[in-house]
């Protein structure tokens, strides 16, 4: 079964430039399609965060690497799957992402620490629940910790 989606919505704003690291403190807006009745936020305002999913659009069918490999190039890590990855390599190249929520104007979500550049497709989102979230122990090599100690970082000018 192949599944065919639309997107509900388009980033506005924040960084226009890909890049591995430096997330922290960017604001953008979700700009839900004008198709969709203002009801359809109604009691979001009430939430912290969001779970968005999106895709990275500005990356090629070609990207996809269905192999082992180093994060990032970095030969200190250990090579690990596609599946053991976030980023663009996936065969559907999604992205899931969990901005904070600043305000709902209307159809505009205004948000920060979305890691998807300006005019990004938004396929889904929904607010956060606590209780959604993990359960149990998270577990995770160092590798993450290490690569991503900048990702939240704010941009020094």
């Amino acid at each position: 079964m192949t599944l065919q989606i639309e997107p509900i919505g388009t980033v506005i704003g924040g960084r226009t430039e890909i890049a591995d690291d430096y997330w922290g403190g960017v604001e953008s807006i979700i700009r839900l399609d004008s198709k969709y009745p203002i009801d359809v936020v109604k009691g979001l305002g009430e939430f912290s965060h969001l779970v968005v999913t999106w895709h990275f659009s500005q990356a090629s069918p070609e990207d996809v690497a269905l192999h082992a490999r180093s994060p990032r190039g970095d030969s200190r890590w250990e090579p690990s799957g596609t599946f053991a990855h976030r980023n663009h390599r996936r065969p559907n190249q999604l992205a899931t992402s969990f901005p904070r929520l600043l305000k709902v104007d209307s159809l505009d979500l205004h948000v920060a620490d979305l890691d998807a550049v300006d005019g990004t497709p938004i396929y889904d989102l929904a607010p956060f629940f606590e209780e959604m979230g993990p359960r149990g122990e998270v577990r995770e090599p160092s590798w993450p910790g290490q690569m991503l100690k900048d990702y939240w970082a704010e941009a020094v000018s």
